[in-house]
């Protein structure tokens, strides 16, 4: 499904495919470039190489459709507006993942100033699993949470992989990336090694 060609960002460089339905863990000690490497696939940042969905090269397709369709959730999602539904396109249709997620319906009227950390970035997922994504780019997406929400958070993951959805999910947990990788890669030196679960 997503093919990644010589993909180079500083220093990395790497290439791999994802299939459909299967969640790539990553790990890799901080600053060795996964968030990079995240970004540069969903065209957040200049890189070089070739990625593909389907077929099709990213850069036939317009970056906003991109990003649509390989969506990356930061560590740390980014917040423009004053209040959380502001945030939605649908926020009626996103109440019942908020809801499973730990959060009041209401919480919609909120202001973003409000929000905890583990608030925001649960908030986050939502905006992001509501594109109903071909591939989920996550970056560290419980990092902040507690191990309800962390469970809550790999129960939907694994759900949408279930469906169909690609993910690549970096994570510096190890018992996390055995429970919610198909595969394990490890990035050193700008590289990508595949390990065995």
């Amino acid at each position: 499904m997503l093919t990644v060609s010589a993909l180079t960002r500083l220093h990395i460089s790497v290439s791999f495919e994802l299939k459909d339905g299967e969640c790539i863990a990553l790990q890799g000690p901080s600053g060795v470039g996964k968030s990079l490497l995240l970004r540069a696939i969903a065209d957040l940042d200049p890189n070089e190489g070739a990625v593909k969905l389907d077929g099709t090269l990213r850069e036939a397709v317009p970056a906003p459709l991109w990003r649509k369709q390989v969506t990356y959730l930061a560590a740390e999602p980014g917040w423009w507006a004053d209040t959380v539904q502001e945030h939605f396109t649908a926020w009626d249709a996103a109440v019942p993942l908020v809801a499973r997620l730990g959060l009041p319906p209401d919480c919609g009227n909120w202001p973003i100033r409000r929000l905890s950390t583990g608030e925001k970035q649960r908030l986050g997922l939502a905006r992001a699993l509501m594109l109903r994504s071909r591939v989920l780019l996550l970056d560290e997406p419980t990092s902040t949470l507690d191990a309800t929400s962390t469970t809550t958070v790999e129960s939907i993951i694994a759900e949408r992989v279930l469906s169909g959805t690609g993910a690549i999910w970096s994570t510096h947990d190890s018992a996390q990336a055995r429970r919610v990788g198909s595969r394990l890669f490890v990035m050193g030196g700008g590289r990508l090694e595949e390990h065995q679960l």
